[in-house]
């Protein structure tokens, strides 16, 4: 799985609740370093934040979206941007779910499951 977040504090948030269910994490900083270790890796998952330096998670997973070798790679993108304008943005760059941070442990592994087990 792989979180893109260039926030320290919600990376050690998103790896606390993951690596405790048995997910193995890998982390970017910003959207360009995203998009390039989502190609190298190839996730069950991203975890993207919207607002980041470089390249923002809106054209990051947008660019994701775009790339055959990533295009099937489910989204998650977990913001504080919480305006409806935004989640309709998210969704439409090629998001799969949109959560608005702080999220819920129990919610942010119901929707990882769903999408990893579909």
């Amino acid at each position: 799985m792989l979180v893109v977040d260039d926030s320290p504090t919600e990376v050690v948030v998103f790896k606390k609740i993951l690596t405790k269910q048995g997910y193995q994490i890998l982390v970017a900083s910003d959207g360009q370093e995203g998009v390039e270790m989502a190609k190298k890796e190839l996730p069950d998952l991203i975890l993207m934040d919207v607002v980041m330096p470089v390249l923002n998670g809106f054209q990051a997973t947008r660019q994701l979206k775009n790339d055959e070798s990533t295009a099937n790679i489910p989204v998650i993108m977990v913001t504080t941007k919480d305006q409806q304008t935004d989640i309709n943005w998210g969704m439409r760059q090629g998001a799969t779910e949109y959560m608005v941070k702080p999220v819920s442990p129990a919610e942010l592994l119901h929707k990882i499951k769903a999408l990893i087990n579909a």
